[in-house]
């Protein structure tokens, strides 16, 4: 007997959610935006799943919108915004391995991610696009952004001690997701890297030169279990704060942070 209508839909449901769930690694997000002529490129514990969340609300049908969480992508549909579109490779663009993860593992090949470099959006998008959009970023301070990380990587005890944790290596994904998405050959090339201390008031600024006709609501995306509310300044020893500014030299001068 045919398959009804019913159970057509339900398949393709099945098919959308196991692909949201393959595609979803919260390491591939961002939004290229043709109708507002604008590219956000995420960077690592700076508010980036609200900011997208956010920014999909102006999107049109031709616009890059990449996928979030699972969790995070139902707040987004509840909201009434467009999901994740447009960001898959085309088949042109496979090799031999891309066509064997996607047989094997239905493993899509993607063309944007998150955490994608300026340079490789770049080639990407071409010259014209890269040169007449708005390019944008968030930047936090260092020593605040590497102990929320501590505790995102670490929820339940028993944790490794901070000293621990920088020895690790880990942390220095936080610059890989952040210090080097934004810059090319060490140089920024974005037209502005946002404070995430001031962030509401650098999301209305880059609403009004974007000319987006509402303001830029954060919602609640990726809630923490952090317990621990203290201040950095309470959490981090001499040691480990001169630590910290010797890996984030280069946004520490950037941006002017102070311990």
């Amino acid at each position: 007997m045919p398959p009804t209508s019913g159970s057509n839909r339900r398949r393709r449901f099945a098919a959308v959610r196991l692909n949201l769930i393959v595609d979803c690694d919260p390491s591939r997000q961002m939004i290229i935006s043709h109708k507002y002529k604008f590219i956000f490129i995420k960077t690592n514990k700076t508010a980036g799943t609200s900011i997208e969340i956010a920014l999909s609300k102006f999107c049109g049908e031709g616009d890059i919108i990449t996928p979030v969480t699972p969790d995070d992508e139902v707040t987004r549909r509840n909201l009434g915004y467009l999901g994740p579109q447009n960001y898959f490779a085309p088949f042109s663009d496979y090799h031999f391995g891309d066509f064997v993860r996607l047989v094997l593992h239905r493993d899509k090949k993607m063309r944007f991610y998150n955490h994608i470099s300026a340079k490789r959006i770049r080639h990407l998008v071409g010259d014209s696009v890269w040169n007449n959009y708005y390019k944008f970023c968030v930047e936090r301070n260092p020593w605040d952004r590497l102990v929320s990380l501590y505790y995102w990587r670490n929820k339940v005890e028993p944790r490794p001690t901070i000293s621990e944790f920088l020895e690790s290596g880990v942390p220095k994904i936080l610059k890989t997701r952040g210090f080097e998405c934004y810059t090319i050959d060490g140089a920024v090339v974005v037209d502005n890297v946002c404070r995430f201390e001031n962030l509401e008031e650098e999301l209305e600024r880059i609403r009004v030169r974007l000319g987006l006709p509402e303001r830029i609501e954060l919602p609640r995306a990726k809630s923490s279990s952090r317990k621990d509310r203290r201040s950095y300044r309470d959490i981090l020893s001499e040691d480990q704060k001169e630590t910290i500014r010797e890996l984030f030299k280069e946004e520490i001068a950037l941006l002017g942070y102070e311990y």
